[in-house]
């Protein structure tokens, strides 16, 4: 007699679990020259890629990464503004996390409010269904800022090490990363931009006025104001007007008529301003990023009083740096 023994195998199934992991890295961020005196921003673009595999073998699981971006190397002086350094000089710029260069890109490692984006990748079968995976990127706006004339010249730079880039990431249904906890990764990135020596210029015409008999002095002031850099040296020089005169024999002319007069560059109208064609007599200044302004003192000496009429001589300013 045979008896048959049947047996019960009862298996317990563990979900397959394979090792999350993530790769980051981000492309360093260059905004090359920035005009400083412009007053306008300068604006680039970095990528922040992420590249997971592993995990739970549940498609459509979702992964959040919270990609922090700490101060950098050059430090920030407000939660507005990021530094790059040069020595002992800054330059302000920032990083956001919107096309509209308002939403500060943060971290939760530092003091100022913003925040890191939260990122959310879908998990799915990599090539083969060996593994499962997912990757992504996010862009990383960036903003040299303006209104900084008085940045000296030279090259900047910030650097992001691991510790300024704690991505943290784990499955989670959380929607910000006010309070992120998973698993640690980071990336390592530079922030660099160059501040070129440049020089702005403005003038004001001079006006001698309606006069009648030229017997005696007509004086007059314009002025001519610089703008440059901190630290650059710069000449002003203004030529010899339409007759290619003399500093003191300039000619303002009407028709074949014409009225003499000087520029100088005292109130005693005692130091002609020319420019290399005589030496000495062009004004020499160094930049600080403010505006410097330069009086131009004119002066119509006795003459023959030509015909009325309106006399005008145009005179080019040009400011060497």
């Amino acid at each position: 007699m045979f008896r048959s023994i049947a047996f019960l195998f009862v298996l317990l199934l563990p979900s397959l679990v394979l090792a999350q992991s993530c790769a980051f890295s981000v492309a360093n961020v260059n905004f090359g020259p920035v005009d400083t005196l412009s007053g306008n921003p300068v604006n680039t673009t970095s990528t922040l890629n992420v590249s997971c595999t592993g995990g739970l073998l549940d498609i459509g699981k979702r992964l959040l990464i919270c990609p922090n971006i700490g101060a950098g190397s050059g430090g920030a002086s407000s939660a507005a503004a990021r530094q790059m350094s040069n020595g002992t000089n800054s330059l302000n710029y920032q990083l956001y996390s919107d096309t509209g260069y308002s939403v500060t890109w943060g971290s939760s490692s530092w003091s100022y409010p913003s925040r890191a984006p939260p990122y959310a990748l879908t998990m799915a079968l990599l090539s083969g269904g060996s593994l499962i995976g997912a990757s992504g990127s996010l862009t990383v706006y960036a903003s040299a800022l303006g209104s900084q004339a008085t940045a000296a010249t030279g090259a900047f730079t910030s650097s992001f090490a691991a510790g300024d880039t704690p991505f943290i990431y784990s499955y989670s249904s959380a929607t910000t990363c006010a309070a992120p906890s998973g698993t640690l990764g980071s990336a390592t990135f530079t922030v660099s931009a160059s501040v070129a020596a440049n020089c702005l210029i403005n003038v004001q015409n001079i006006n001698f006025g309606t006069q009648g008999v030229l017997s005696a002095n007509v004086d007059a002031t314009g002025s001519v104001t610089a703008t440059c850099t901190p630290g650059t040296p710069y000449t002003i020089s203004l030529n010899g007007g339409t007759a290619n005169a003399a500093p003191t024999a300039r000619k303002m002319s009407q028709g074949t008529q014409t009225v003499t007069y000087g520029l100088y560059k005292d109130s005693n109208r005692s130091q002609p301003w020319g420019d290399v064609n005589t030496p000495g007599s062009t004004v020499a200044g160094t930049g600080t990023g403010t505006a410097q302004l330069l009086t131009v003192y004119g002066r119509v000496p006795p003459q023959t009083t030509p015909s009325p009429g309106a006399y005008i001589d145009t005179v080019v300013v040009t400011l060497t740096y």
